[in-house]
């Protein structure tokens, strides 16, 4: 398979996975395969949160619109054409990539499917228990746009044997069985990240509104999600507290409701100190992993001073969202749309597998 068979199969995986929204979902005519796989992935859609409790269908059908924005030819080609020389310089000498995904959030290892798929290897894959059938299905999907891809993917639910590089992702204790576990194998290892925003008390209410997306999305599961706010002192969060109200109706899920209560009474029988609004606590905590349904805030004496801070726990971070506060912080709002070339980690994964022998 050439570079641009593969694109153009992945844009018609982005085409398929635009049908579909929460709204409602619309069989266009000149997708192909529908026949087969439009219904089953519908039904998939709906089963999703019997398999895990978190996938409710507005999340997953957020994960579905997110890659279908990405899957376009425009944003592919924009991505890889950053790698002219690399992928020319490339041996072809094909390499079996283990993958050991996550499922924390819907599709959330499928970056790095695509970026072993696209860079001409095969994908030996060992999926999450709490995300067992969507990439599946979707591998399913691109096999049956390219028969040629059959021999390039392989799930696998037991040993993980016969690969030449590994991408592994898991909690801190996990990352280090797998540190040495594949210490003879070319790898990524990543673990626990969390995501901040620095508010400087100049935000709009619409930006403050934005940044709940950036907190309660996939209920603040994935390591894009803001768990950590950066005040500067005195401030108030009344603002806060006001433009958030949007995502009241988290509460009412029972998962997210059960952890709200069940870490507000941990916080308070250690007589923290609490700001609560009925939904989401906010204490104050030098740590940057809050625990779901609350966030940790901590205030700042001036910019400088906090980008140093930041820089010196870069490996702890996944993103910053601000206002333009510091430099290459995402905008309110927009910490779970990541583009093609805004990597897991800041680790280049495409120029990790062009590269690796």
């Amino acid at each position: 398979m050439t570079l641009e068979t593969k694109k153009s199969v992945f844009v018609e995986l982005g085409k398929f996975l635009s049908q579909f929204s929460e709204k409602e979902s619309v069989k266009k005519s000149d997708v192909l395969h529908n026949e087969t796989f439009f219904n089953d992935f519908e039904k998939l859609i709906t089963l999703s949160q019997s398999h895990n409790g978190w996938y409710t269908p507005e999340q997953v059908f957020f994960a579905i619109k997110s890659w279908a924005d990405a899957l376009t030819e425009e944003n592919i080609e924009k991505w890889l054409s950053n790698y002219s020389s690399e992928f020319a310089q490339n041996d072809k000498k094909e390499k079996t990539v283990a993958l050991i995904l996550a499922g924390n959030i819907p599709l959330v290892g499928f970056h790095d499917f695509l970026s072993v798929i696209i860079t001409g290897n095969r994908a030996l894959i060992k999926t999450s228990s709490n995300d067992q059938h969507l990439l599946p299905f979707l591998a399913k999907y691109l096999i049956a746009v390219d028969k040629n891809l059959k021999d390039k993917i392989t799930f696998v639910e037991g040993k993980l044997e016969n690969f030449d590089a590994v991408i592994a992702t898991g909690s801190n204790n996990t990352a280090r069985y797998f540190e040495y576990y594949f210490k003879d194998k070319p790898s990524i290892i990543r673990k626990n990240r969390n995501s901040a925003a620095i508010l400087n008390g100049k935000e709009t209410h619409e930006e403050l509104e934005a940044l709940g997306e950036d907190i309660f999305r996939y209920f603040g599961l994935g390591c894009r999600n803001v768990s950590k706010l950066f005040v500067p002192k005195g401030y108030s969060f009344d603002a806060f507290f006001q433009a958030v109200f949007k995502y009241q109706d988290v509460i009412h899920y029972e998962k997210y409701a059960n952890n709200y209560d069940y870490n507000k009474a941990v916080f308070l029988m250690s007589n923290f100190k609490l700001l609560d609004n009925g939904f989401l606590t906010l204490k104050e905590d030098s740590s940057y992993a809050s625990p779901i349904s609350s966030v940790f805030y901590e205030y700042y004496e001036d910019i400088e001073s906090l980008q140093t801070r930041l820089e010196a726990d870069e490996e702890q971070i996944q993103c910053i969202v601000s206002n333009n506060l510091i430099k290459n912080s995402t905008a309110f709002g927009q910490s779970q749309n990541p583009q093609l070339w805004d990597y897991a980690d800041n680790v280049d994964t495409i120029t990790f597998l062009l590269t690796t022998k």
